[in-house]
């Protein structure tokens, strides 16, 4: 009798599991979830079109961040370059410091005065300056009625006469009847010539005025990449060309933009070759030629190293020849020049030095002041 109870159980269990065996397919054969805690999150039925192709799924894409424009410098302004220049000059020159000290002895005799032009001579002032600075001094500092005279005052005096105060050293950037200025920059490959005109952009810039680059210097790979990172840096333009182009095209094709665009100062970098006189003069006239068909030249500026001496006065000659140079650029006037290649420069073309450099950084390039300039020597 319990067998047959234990059997009729058994089947009854089995029945049961079968039924919900059937049932569970069921559900999963319709595609609902086994379980609602289930974490599996069913895609949605993509709507039908009423030709019965499936719509396309919209999906929803961020767009792309616009790129952050690049920061550009902010050039320092001129006032403050000469303060700095001025402190950098005082503590490298020993021109000044020789001279007082020589001109503070008790007794100024001939040895003294020997001494005194040998100084002067070193300092690359040349012969012919240093006999007048050397003959007014002994004039002046000469002992009248028992008043010594301030060596001090009267050297500065002196030198400050010397360098010519009276010279027009404003770099001509303006040009006429609305047409851009133009600044036709020259010198020896070396000489900082490139540098001086991407910091004579960062100059501009300063004082709030629009300008245009040159790349013409074709011959000198490096030239244009240069020049086309100074005026990144300030968010002015360059025009260049092929490397070995025709550098006169390049200047006409900048001059030609800048008067169309209207900027207010077209700076023109060129080739500092010297293989013979005659090349350069031909290329530098062609280029000043071919610009002054649109608009005059208002500066040619030459860039000369103060480090270089006396070779920079033949330099000079070279390039004075081969264009009319109206103004001087004189860099790495530091401690290892002696300040006198300013005053021999120009008596040697008979015109002004404008600018001056005493660093590598961007802005260690500021205008010339012959008192600043005689101060520092003396500081």
């Amino acid at each position: 009798m319990q067998e047959w109870l234990y059997l009729v159980i058994g089947v009854a269990v089995i029945g049961v599991l079968a039924v919900a065996g059937f049932v569970t397919t069921r559900v999963r054969g319709r595609g609902l979830p086994e379980d609602a805690s289930s974490d599996v999150i069913a895609r949605p039925t993509p709507s039908v079109e009423p030709d019965g192709a499936a719509a396309p799924e919209t999906v929803e894409v961020e767009a792309p961040l616009e790129p952050a424009a690049p920061s550009l410098d902010i050039p320092e302004k001129s006032g403050s370059r000469l303060v700095r220049l001025r402190q950098r000059l005082a503590g490298s020159n020993a021109l000044g410091r020789g001279l007082l000290g020589l001109l503070s002895r008790e007794k100024l005799d001939e040895d003294t005065w020997e001494a005194i032009e040998d100084l002067l001579i070193s300092a690359d002032i040349g012969v012919a300056p240093t006999q007048e600075l050397v003959e007014k001094l002994r004039t002046r500092l000469r002992i009248e009625g028992g008043q010594v005279p301030d060596a001090r005052a009267v050297l500065r005096e002196e030198l400050i006469d010397l360098v010519d105060p009276s010279m027009d050293r404003a770099l001509k950037v303006s040009g006429e009847g609305g047409a851009p200025g133009v600044v036709l920059v020259v010198g020896v490959n070396g000489t900082g010539k490139t540098t001086t005109v991407g910091k004579i952009a960062r100059i501009l810039v300063a004082d709030e005025r629009t300008a245009l680059l040159a790349a013409a210097d074709t011959f000198r790979a490096a030239a244009a990449d240069q020049l086309t990172t100074w005026g990144e840096r300030v968010g002015v333009e360059v025009v260049r060309g092929p490397e070995g182009g025709d550098p006169a095209s390049i200047a006409f094709d900048a001059v030609k933009q800048g008067m169309a665009s209207g900027v207010q100062t077209v700076v023109v970098d060129t080739a500092g070759r010297l293989q013979n006189k005659q090349g350069l003069m031909d290329e530098l006239g062609k280029v000043k030629r071919v610009i002054e068909k649109q608009t005059p030249v208002t500066e040619v500026l030459l860039v000369l190293d103060a480090t270089t001496g006396q070779n920079g006065l033949i330099q000079a000659k070279v390039f004075s020849e081969a264009v009319d140079v109206t103004g001087i650029a004189l860099t790495k006037l530091d401690g290892s020049a002696k300040g006198g290649i300013v005053i021999a420069v120009q008596r040697q073309l008979g015109v002004p030095v404008k600018l001056v450099g005493l660093g590598e950084g961007p802005d260690d390039l500021a205008p010339f002041d012959a008192a600043a300039f005689v101060d520092a020597l003396l500081s």
